[in-house]
């Protein structure tokens, strides 16, 4: 992130020009003293005097003053990533203090106020305190609610809409999740698959494979978190219920999902786990209880350059800046462990040979 630090901008820019302080002073219409005070960072130029220093220099007056009030893509996600680290390592109100300190440096970077919010969501969920973990999502949902009302850009609009109605749903109200997203739904539209057409029409064959690989990876991304809620909402099918979670788990087979996005199987191991036991079927969900054992107690960062198929998906992460989140923290991990241990409706297995052997492995993370 850029501070102000308009005195190394004023003596960068003189010396480009080639010019002393004495002929800038004089230019300015001031003291040599009060332009060596200005580069010394004692003392700051007047306000009424920005333009005319900021057309001499032939610069912005944001230039000038060395701030810039937006962020890239890249610093987004590398502060993203850091913060997320920050809220397992560090006093957890020193960190929220942080992120808003930022929402408020960069309160017109809409891309920056989405991923805030969604830091402030997520860290509602690391704190016992009730009232507190309300307010952080209401706070959130603010952040989310601006974004949508005030950016110009549609997909992100979009996303903000999304992250608001995650804000709604935390908070219980179904009924306004139901408002926000009932109607939002539209047509599908192959966007990559055209897009790469065109880089390949026009020789860009690089750019044209790109396309379609993060297209790809986020649609399969999409369709395993479908197939987790289409799980649950067929649990009460017996059938139904086991082609669901066969044609899932062959999903997960065909793409690798253990090594190129591991942490996305938790969710559907733990709940089609319960689904089993709840059909009496305990052998299934003692299968899906060790799978989730297994990506619990090994590396649950996305290993990218481990799959050929999504060689590409790796380089255009690092293009936006996003780094592997503390994936491996031992907060986490407990939080994964208890899941299981504490889950009422896994008790039914506490004689169990196979479940006392999970269970052991959870506790141990080996």
């Amino acid at each position: 992130m850029k501070e102000i630090n308009i005195a190394k901008t004023i003596i960068d820019k003189r010396k480009e020009k080639g010019i002393t302080q004495e002929e800038l002073a004089n230019h300015i219409g001031v003291t040599i003293a009060a332009v060596s005070k200005w580069e010394t960072a004692q003392s700051y130029p007047d306000i009424s005097l920005l333009p005319q220093l900021a057309a001499y220099f032939n610069i912005s007056i944001d230039k000038l003053m060395g701030y810039e009030p937006q962020m890239t893509k890249k610093e987004i996600g590398k502060l993203y990533c850091r913060l997320y680290e920050d809220l397992n390592n560090k006093p957890f109100d020193e960190v929220i203090a942080e992120c808003r300190g930022i929402v408020k440096k960069y309160f017109s970077c809409f891309p920056l106020v989405l991923y805030m919010g969604d830091l402030l969501l997520v860290s509602s969920g690391m704190t016992d305190d009730k009232e507190k973990t309300t307010a952080l999502i209401a706070e959130a949902k603010e952040l989310f609610v601006r974004v949508k009302t005030e950016s110009d850009n549609a997909e992100l609009m979009k996303s903000a809409m999304y992250m608001e109605a995650c804000c709604v749903a935390a908070l219980s109200d179904y009924n306004g999740v139901i408002e926000l997203l009932e109607n939002t739904s539209e047509v599908w539209s192959p966007h990559e698959a055209l897009l790469s057409t065109a880089y390949r029409m026009t020789g860009r064959n690089a750019e044209a494979e790109m396309v379609l690989q993060v297209g790809i990876y986020q649609n399969v991304i999409s369709t395993l978190g479908l197939l987790s809620s289409y799980a649950m909402l067929g649990v009460d099918d017996a059938v139904k219920f086991d082609e669901i979670v066969e044609r899932t788990l062959s999903l997960v087979k065909a793409f690798n999902i253990k090594k190129v996005f591991p942490s996305l199987l938790l969710n559907f191991s733990s709940a089609a786990a319960q689904g089993y036991l709840l059909k009496q079927n305990v052998e299934k969900s003692l299968d899906l209880l060790e799978l989730y054992a297994e990506l619990v107690t090994s590396d649950l960062s996305s290993q990218l350059d481990e799959d050929s198929f999504f060689n590409l998906v790796g380089d255009k992460l690092d293009e936006y800046g996003i780094a592997e989140i503390a994936t491996s923290d031992e907060i986490l991990r407990q939080s994964l462990t208890e899941t299981v241990i504490n889950n009422p409706v896994f008790s039914v297995l506490s004689s169990n040979l196979r479940f006392q052997a999970i269970v052991r492995k959870l506790e141990n993370r080996v």
